[in-house]
């Protein structure tokens, strides 16, 4: 090594949140003289959010780069060795290395490390059937996913797309193809979109996509992905009907990208995402770490690991594999799986357990909702707001919230999110003192008029 021999490699696989997060906390804290950072990235973006994604493709933000927190160019400013279109093919775990090939030229090289940070995400479930890799089916995970999809629909004449799946990404995906102009099928596998929330909440979020054009077709599993002569995708098939479709958006979901961390012989769970203590450091080696979309988290509220893609946990762990790597102490507890999502103008939010997360870990519980209005009746602008709120049986300590409404209904899940980490009861979450005045809320909030009503449940049931 150059420069001096304590000089200590640092090599990260993957430059989006958690990566560079980690790159660019660990350079804070330790200059290049003492820590070289190597990064690699398969795609031709790094820092970005993907979450933005579909608010490009409707147009609600104008250019890709707007969703670039950091280029390549700013990484390396900072002396990151950052190698974009360089995709990691095998961590040698033993011989500490990782070999990388040049996705351009195909070159092949070793890269040695002293500490190793793997950041590979998530990857957008492709079902298999036939079909599924035709051109003009479309996964949205990565900016070069995106911009994919934005280049297969400038080139189809048609105005007919078919997503696939009801999650955050097949909904918000539908929305921004309507917003397109498109005519949008939703095939989706549940009895209701978002099956994030229980069903009589995601009934509220059917309705909404129907109201914006949307045609949702429920319990539906699709079979094939029928293409033209050509090749390209021409319908999707379930098993009784044919939805004709010029482009097919993948809105299934994601599963955590750990191919390589599985062929090096690292501890993955039960949803296939990498194993980590609370340090973020991968079980059982003291110099891997492991972050973002790639990794299972512990749910504070059922005490069991889950696999969560969201920007907010990959910065996070980012921060704290950044801090461990370049020799301070930081810890990621775990999460309580809040979200929050749109439908045009309808705000969905959900944090917690669903009745069924309860039911599968052993809880019993009470399941209370009610309706309420964003601020005060009388004040212009109120509009009516569904709570769902579980408590668990005797002990009456929150268990999950889930609120459906207009303006107003998404970030109140934060007050739930709080109470869930601080494992509040519904009784105490009744005396909290909110932020009340007409323009903003009811002069009992929406969240505390469930938490009221699910305490009454709990006494009933001592």
């Amino acid at each position: 090594m150059s420069m001096s021999a304590a000089r200590e490699r640092l090599v990260v696989i993957g430059g989006d949140a958690a990566g560079m997060s980690a790159a660019s906390q660990a350079r804070r804290l330790r200059g290049p003289d003492e820590l070289e950072i190597v990064a690699f990235e398969r795609g031709h973006f790094t820092s970005y959010s993907a979450c933005g994604i579909p608010y490009w493709v409707g147009g609600d933000v104008a250019e890709r780069d707007q969703l670039i927190a950091r280029t390549p160019e700013e990484h390396r400013a900072r002396d990151i060795d950052l190698r974009v279109r360089t995709e990691v093919t095998e961590i040698d775990v033993a011989g500490g290395r990782v070999r990388a090939r040049d996705v351009d030229t195909g070159a092949e090289s070793w890269t040695s490390y002293d500490k190793l940070v793997i950041a590979t995400g998530a990857r957008p479930i492709r079902p298999d059937m036939p079909g599924a890799d035709a051109p003009g089916v479309h996964g949205v995970q990565t900016l070069d996913d995106g911009q994919a999809l934005l280049d297969s629909l400038a080139r189809t004449r048609g105005r007919r797309a078919v997503v696939i799946g009801a999650g955050y990404i097949g909904v918000e995906m539908a929305e921004a193809l309507i917003n397109r102009d498109y005519e949008v099928t939703v095939v989706n596998r549940g009895s209701e979109p978002m099956s994030t929330l229980d069903a009589d909440m995601g009934r509220l979020v059917h309705e909404a996509m129907e109201g914006l054009g949307i045609t949702m077709v429920n319990d539906a599993a699709v079979t094939k992905i029928l293409t033209d002569g050509d090749g390209r995708v021409r319908a999707v098939a379930t098993e009784d009907a044919e939805y004709p479709a010029d482009v097919v958006v993948l809105g299934i979901g994601v599963r955590p990208e750990t191919a390589l961390a599985k062929a090096a012989g690292l501890p993955l769970g039960a949803h296939h995402g990498l194993l980590t203590d609370l340090a973020m450091r991968v079980r059982g080696h003291e110099n891997i770490w492991a972050g973002g979309d790639c990794v299972e988290v512990l749910d504070l509220v059922s005490g069991q690991e889950r696999h969560i893609a969201l920007g907010t946990h990959a910065n996070k762990h980012g921060q704290v594999i950044g801090t461990n790597a370049g020799g301070g102490y930081a810890t990621f507890p775990g999460v309580v799986g809040t979200a929050v999502s749109k439908v045009c103008d309808l705000e969905i939010a959900r944090t917690g357990l669903r009745e069924k997360d309860a039911r599968r870990v052993g809880l019993e519980f009470e399941a209370v909702t009610i309706e309420s209005t964003s601020r005060a009746g009388y004040y212009p602008g109120a509009s009516p707001m569904t709570v769902k709120m579980l408590a668990e049986r005797r002990t009456g300590r929150l268990l999950g919230v889930q609120i459906v409404g207009r303006e107003g209904a998404a970030k109140r899940v934060d007050i739930a999110a709080v109470a869930l980490t601080a494992g509040m009861t519904v009784e105490q979450m009744t005396s909290l003192d909110l932020g009340y005045a007409p323009p903003f809320s009811p002069v009992w909030d929406p969240v505390l008029v469930a938490a009221r009503k699910a305490s009454k449940a709990v006494q009933q049931h001592r």
